[in-house]
């Protein structure tokens, strides 16, 4: 049978990402290709412990249907919670539970684009993100990142010159794939400049608590006394990713559109994993927890950059990075940067080709992307070692 697919997804490619897993599936492979939290990081013991609970003393509240817009205590444990330690959350402000961050951007892009709509993106960014957004048939308009965050005067040009944009999307804190931090002078600017144009901003912050160095930068939902931030947070990196928990924070009127969807999609987002993460903040030790993940963080970027430092500087330079789980590395010029990573490969090594990125991947690129959270460190090393011998 001929199969006639809708043309939202007919131009849809597989994530380059998922596709490079096949090849990291192998045991003999390094994969520095993955995005996932390191296995050590993971609250194992307490998710246990509470899953018990749960399961023992209120089994039906975990496993019977409930609200779309996610399990009460948490929702209001995590409006006091942001209000309080990240000054998010205005009058006008809601919050919805979604599975996962990426649920989000689906939900909101859905409710507010209309086939053709742009979207302001940073270039490169998450493609999980362009791929939905595409799935939508948006226009995505890519502003160059800067060491300090997205090109403010570029994306001023964008405001100017793009048609019927409705967002912009940014991921400000240890940004996927470049591992860059956007400075607060520019979280300013952009807000302005949002402002001023009537557009709205998606910022998509799932490192955010994954700083390691340096001081902590106020989100741009902070500076929102205009309804015009939408806030995508996640559980998928402080807690486990497996559990698919994320949450939203946005004007009522944008959360109210998105349960709507939402209820179409999924009805709600899994029960018990929104009770083991309220429990893991409510009645654990939350903050403790978030200091011994950053250590663990700490510790490998530090075997990371070592290791960039001995087997591929000078020639391959790369990011620093204050947090996060990547590394952005840039080979010299001459050196066909998809020719490189197949070589790597070839090699047992993993890594993910930069233009998968994108908002146009047929554009040219130097670059790949390192995830040093997932392997042990020796194999780290070991990865490292190989790409550097590449050359």
């Amino acid at each position: 049978m001929s199969y006639q697919f809708s043309d939202r997804v007919q131009s849809l490619k597989p994530s380059a990402i998922r596709e490079i897993f096949k090849y990291a599936a192998d045991p003999d492979v390094v994969s520095l290709s993955a995005g996932n939290p390191a296995p050590e990081a993971f609250p194992v013991k307490e998710i246990a412990e509470i899953s018990n609970e749960i399961l023992k003393n209120r089994p039906v509240d975990a496993l019977q249907y409930s609200v779309t817009e996610g399990y009460p205590p948490l929702r209001e444990y995590l409006t006091g919670y942001m209000k309080k330690e990240h000054n998010i959350g205005r009058s006008f402000d809601s919050i919805l539970i979604t599975s996962g961050a990426s649920q989000a951007m689906d939900l909101f892009t859905k409710s507010i684009l209309n086939e053709g709509d742009t979207v302001i993106c940073e270039a490169p960014s998450f493609i999980g993100s362009l791929n939905t957004f595409r799935s939508f048939k948006a226009h995505l308009c890519g502003v160059p990142m800067e060491p300090d965050g997205m090109n403010m005067d570029a994306l001023e040009k964008a405001l100017n010159e793009e048609k019927n944009v409705k967002f912009i999307y940014t991921i400000p804190n240890f940004q996927n794939p470049t591992g860059v931090t956007m400075s607060a002078e520019k979280r300013r600017r952009m807000y302005r400049l949002a402002k001023e144009h009537g557009v709205l901003i998606l910022e998509d912050n799932p490192y955010g608590d994954l700083r390691f160095e340096g001081n902590h930068i106020e989100a741009v939902k902070s500076l929102d006394e205009d309804g015009i931030v939408v806030y995508a947070g996640t559980f998928s990196k402080v807690i486990a990713p497996g559990i698919r928990v994320g949450y939203c924070i946005a004007p009522k009127e944008i959360i109210q559109k998105m349960v709507v969807c939402k209820q179409g999609e999924d009805v709600h987002t899994t029960i018990w994993s929104q009770m083991v993460c309220y429990e893991m903040m409510a009645h654990h030790d939350f903050d403790a927890h978030l200091r011994r993940l950053k250590e663990i963080y700490r510790k490998k970027a530090k075997v990371a950059s070592d290791a960039l430092d001995r087997f591929l500087a000078p020639k391959i330079t790369y990011l620093p990075i204050q947090g996060g789980l990547f590394f952005w590395c840039t080979l010299p010029d001459g050196v066909n940067m998809m020719d490189y990573c197949k070589k790597a490969v070839q090699k047992k090594v993993c890594v993910v080709p930069g233009n998968a990125f994108l908002t146009d991947e047929t554009q040219p690129c130097s670059s790949f992307r390192i995830n040093y959270t997932t392997p042990t460190d020796e194999k780290l090393v070991k990865g490292i070692k190989i790409l550097g011998s590449i050359l």
